[in-house]
């Protein structure tokens, strides 16, 4: 959702990478294709620009994910993946690119690939993720930017003071 909210800005171009290596899901997002994707560039050698989709949304490219990776951190950090980031940053100057990574305490994935982004967003969700999660994943990556906090699948219950802002 951020990636298309983003593209739809006049300004903006976004290149949407899928980096959830374990369990690969943006393709599924936008399109029932099956589409060869980053795995197949890590493990195979596929051309980065075999790889790339249009999903229809003006301004967004996808390089989906594809076959499930149990070594993602390994991958995460290998020299392969490094070039990968530069030719990306390279081939694409003006684009934004977001790496869509698992959460960051369910693996090691997102602090092996962190020396790869300059900042991040912190998806939290209501009513699962705890304060000490929380302080946790900021800590860990404390010498990383923090660009925000995104609230997903808050509940729309009233909070205690007596009134809501409920719809519907």
């Amino acid at each position: 959702n951020m990636a298309i909210s983003l593209a739809r800005e006049v300004n903006h171009t976004i290149l949407l990478v899928d980096l959830d290596l374990r369990k690969p899901t943006v393709r599924k997002y936008l399109t029932d294709e099956e589409l060869l994707g980053i795995s197949d560039f890590l493990l195979e050698g596929e051309p980065v620009e075999n790889l790339l989709i249009h999903p229809g949304v003006e301004r967004l490219v996808i390089l989906p994910g594809h076959d499930p990776i149990s070594h993602s951190s390994e991958l995460l950090s290998s020299p392969r993946m490094s070039l990968l980031v530069e030719e990306l940053k390279e081939r694409y100057p003006t684009r934004l690119i977001l790496f869509d990574l698992p959460p960051v305490l369910a693996c090691d994935d997102v602090v092996a690939f962190s020396p790869q982004f300059d900042a991040y967003m912190l998806v939290v969700e209501d009513g699962r993720s705890t304060a000490p999660e929380v302080k946790r994943t900021l800590e860990l990556l404390e010498k990383k930017e923090l660009m925000g906090l995104v609230l997903n699948k808050a509940s729309s219950q009233t909070s205690g003071y007596g009134y809501g802002y409920g719809y519907g």
